[in-house]
């Protein structure tokens, strides 16, 4: 999501604040010839390079070469947001997309590519397809057991992770299980087994993942002190675009919005960042965020005008409803739909908030047994429910 952007960028917004599945390094290699993508978890907030320095449909010969460019079409997608390189990585692939018989590595690619559109049916179908005839394909395992978190299935996130074990990655693995344990309300051994990790290794950008991991277990047992120290620390390891978002999530929640306002500030203006920027300058008077609307508004109908399903994008037109326009009950339906595409702990937390304000008690009701039929246990969200203060009401 940088500088100036255009309306496109609302597709692509969530590859920073939703798709959080596995990790911000590169798996370790089993073989010398063995070929595996960057992970998905953590976005980098480098610029994009030049639209000409890419070819698109690269090499359709060449599944290698294919793979290496979708790479690093699906890396600028979510170091800025602009989808137009999903588009470039579908291309890159396009010889073997949708194919039957397609390589692992190319359908696992495939796959994440569905993920950052918010195509989650279609990305499983591929990944469990996949998986079928390469059994062994740790990166196509981490990235099912993100869908499954991110559907609130997990018990199926679980027995993805394991398989991430049996395909020889034992850091990743273990990372996978702790972060759905987190999910699942056993703080204190994911926090512990995180810190275990954390302290295992050197580099800086399994540290900078590992710790974002620990400050969102952090957060989800209420402990927003220490879920504060650990962004930072995940921060200085090495500046990651999800985890300022998440932060600045933590500091509006908080009411320290100042702080807020200085994690967005260097930050590409995404869809993502310009809607905290607008409720917390809203929150401070400043009339910027006006403007802030206005842009996020232009970009939805740009979406429209493209012929784009808007409705994959319900999270976020929830928080802008909720937030900017302070419009309970419309946040609240737009919530509630979001919450059959995507049930993560944000998509709960919006549509209990609006639920709150909106004075529905029958909905709210509704998305707590919900929650608890799901197994998620999130300190946040029973404040939510409770009605203590939350960001940019």
């Amino acid at each position: 999501m940088p500088g100036s952007f255009n309306a496109m960028a609302l597709a692509g917004l969530l590859a920073a604040v939703q798709l959080h599945a596995v990790a911000a390094t590169a798996l370790q290699p089993l073989r010398d010839d063995e070929v595996l993508e960057v992970l998905p978890a953590v976005t980098r907030s480098r610029p994009a390079q030049s639209a000409t320095a890419f070819t698109l449909g690269a090499a359709p010969g060449d599944p290698a070469a294919a793979a290496r460019q979708a790479r690093e079409d699906i890396s600028v997608a979510r170091q800025t947001g602009d989808t137009r390189y999903w588009g470039r990585a579908q291309a890159a692939l396009s010889s073997w997309w949708d194919q039957p018989g397609a390589p692992a590595e190319l359908a696992v690619l495939q796959a994440t590519v569905q993920q950052g559109r918010h195509e989650f049916a279609a990305s499983r179908a591929v990944l469990t397809a996949a998986l079928a005839r390469n059994p062994g394909h740790a990166q196509g395992w981490l990235n099912l057991a993100a869908l499954e978190r991110l559907s609130a299935r997990y018990k199926e996130s679980l027995a993805a992770c394991d398989a991430v074990a049996r395909a020889g990655q034992a850091l990743y693995a273990e990372a996978c299980r702790l972060e759905t344990q987190s999910l699942q309300g056993r703080h204190q051994l994911a926090v512990q087994g995180l810190q275990a990790l954390i302290d295992q290794t050197t580099d800086a950008g399994q540290r900078s993942w590992l710790l974002s991991l620990l400050a969102e277990s952090q957060e989800r047992w209420g402990r927003d002190a220490a879920a504060a120290q650990a962004y930072a620390r995940s921060l200085a390891a090495e500046h990651d675009l999800y985890t300022a978002i998440a932060f600045s999530d933590l500091l509006l929640r908080t009411g320290q919005t100042a702080q807020a306002l200085r994690i967005l500030a260097p930050l590409p203006e995404t869809d993502a960042v310009l809607l905290r920027r607008g409720a917390a300058w809203k929150r401070l008077g400043d009339a910027r965020w006006t403007q802030a609307r206005d842009m996020l508004q232009a970009r939805v109908d740009e979406l429209k005008r493209r012929g784009d399903d808007a409705s994959l994008h319900g999270r976020e037109l929830a928080l802008i409803a909720l937030w900017l326009d302070e419009d309970a009950a419309r946040a609240l339906t737009l919530a509630q739909n979001n919450l059959q595409l995507q049930r993560e702990p944000l998509d709960w937390w919006v549509a209990l908030q609006s639920a709150r304000l909106a004075r529905d008690g029958a909905a709210l009701a509704r998305i707590e047994t919900a929650i608890s039929a799901a197994g998620l246990r999130d300190a946040r969200l029973s404040s939510a429910a409770a009605g203590a203060p939350k960001a940019a009401q």
